[in-house]
């Protein structure tokens, strides 16, 4: 496939290479997006995924850790790898002179890298201490909360962290395992900005001429949600009470998906939303609030979050779950529609600022098995969209919340009550 300023090839061994032409400063972005994040972690193993993320770029091919991170810092670029829960994602950012002498470096990450035992225990260490530290943080453990009620032990039940236990026990083997299993799911990497003349020439270099063997991802179901309602809280010796509201919906690119991201835009984008008006300017409830709706390659959560001082716990859950209801209950008007439909607009404007933007966002695309112009196709649908469009996804796919609380006891007690009396939940 050609158009002006975009071209597809396939690497030797069956990765697709998508080229973006884009003038401007002479920077060039690539993004390999491997199908198989934590989502893929085995029972007894979750935690491997981001484990082996971490450790990619501690050494790859001839050169060591620290060889390597002479190499592209000395350069002021920036390498990264990182596991989500669908996917691994390594990341280079550089001037476009420096392409030929960090491209291969891409593919070297997760065909030869060093998986040394100092550097995975370090990398362990790490990651553990970093759950340690979510421990402490209650926006943190209601979201973990939430995350357990809405996906049980299922693929999206765990932080792509993983699991302290299993992840105290990972160490050379199991990541060489996954290192085996990378690009089995399929793969793409995605180039923009100033190119160089023979891409596909640096990107296997350093291979001894033999390609990485893959293919383009492939759209099939992903990890599914219990969809049911429960309650679910924990004690926090803290001032406030964070309160989290949310269900299990469907992947990106789903019949009702472009839907709700309108309402997530209604909801959630900016100071004029419904929920920061409503919550925090009409209430004054609201130290924080917002919605989170991931892409997912399976059902991805629709979650409000809300924290509020601990004295004002009636009120605030109350108030957020009458938001939640009011979305079950009536379409919102044509000019609310307009305004969410315009954020959305700005949204994707804004996602497509750098090179960097750009080729993430179509990475993530074409990873799910989505066309390559997914995102110009959805600015064009959402214009058709209308309210009551809207109120059926909300109907649809948004019944039967779970509710996440953490916070002191005499607050949980007070919102676990309003939960156990209001509609939303009797219904």
């Amino acid at each position: 496939m050609r158009t002006a300023g975009v071209e597809q090839r396939e690497l030797q061994g069956g990765c697709p290479l998508w080229l973006i032409d884009r003038p401007g400063p002479a920077i060039l972005s690539a993004k390999l997006w491997i199908r198989g994040g934590s989502a893929a972690d085995p029972n007894g193993q979750r935690g491997r995924s981001q484990l082996l993320a971490g450790v990619l770029s501690r050494g790859c091919g001839r050169l060591s850790g620290e060889n390597l991170a002479d190499l592209v810092e000395g350069r002021g670029a920036g390498l990264r790898c990182e596991a989500a829960e669908d996917g691994t994602l390594i990341s280079l950012k550089c001037a476009s002179d420096d392409a030929t002498l960090l491209l291969p470096l891409l593919l070297q990450m997760v065909s030869s890298p060093w998986l040394v035992e100092d550097q995975i225990t370090l990398e362990r260490q790490l990651n553990l201490q970093t759950l340690q530290r979510q421990k402490e943080d209650p926006f943190q453990v209601a979201h973990d909360q939430l995350r357990h009620q809405l996906y049980g032990d299922g693929p999206y039940g765990h932080d792509p962290l993983g699991v302290e236990a299993e992840l105290a026990q990972l160490g050379q083997p199991e990541l060489q395992q996954c290192t085996q299993q990378l690009g089995q799911g399929g793969a793409v990497l995605v180039m923009a900005g100033q190119l160089p003349e023979q891409p596909e020439g640096l990107l296997l270099e350093g291979l001894d001429g033999q390609g990485w063997s893959t293919q383009a991802p492939v759209r099939q179901p992903g990890a599914l949600g219990l969809k049911r309602g429960s309650l679910a809280s924990k004690l926090d010796d803290t001032e406030q009470l964070v309160l989290m509201l949310g269900t299990t919906t469907g992947p990106l690119g789903s019949e009702q998906a472009l839907a709700l991201r309108l309402l997530h835009c209604h909801l959630g984008i900016g100071m004029s939303s419904r929920l920061f008006v409503a919550l925090r300017e009409e209430h004054g409830l609201a130290y924080d609030v917002g919605v989170h709706y991931p892409a997912r390659l399976g059902d991805a959560p629709f979650v409000f979050h809300l924290s509020s001082s601990s004295d004002r716990a009636k009120e605030a859950s109350q108030e957020l779950l009458n938001e939640w209801l009011r979305l079950l209950e009536k379409p919102i008007s044509e000019e609310q529609l307009e305004l969410a439909k315009a954020k959305f607009r700005g949204q994707e404007a804004l996602g497509r600022q750098t090179c960097s933007q750009i080729a993430d966002r179509h990475a993530l695309v074409l990873g799910h098995g989505l066309p390559f112009d997914f995102a110009d196709q959805c600015l064009i649908e959402a214009e058709a969209l209308t309210p009551d469009d809207l109120h059926q996804a909300a109907k649809a796919l948004l019944q039967q919340p779970c509710l996440s609380l953490c916070g002191p006891d005499e607050a949980i007690k007070v919102a676990e009550t309003v939960w156990n009396q209001h509609p939303l939940n009797r219904g």
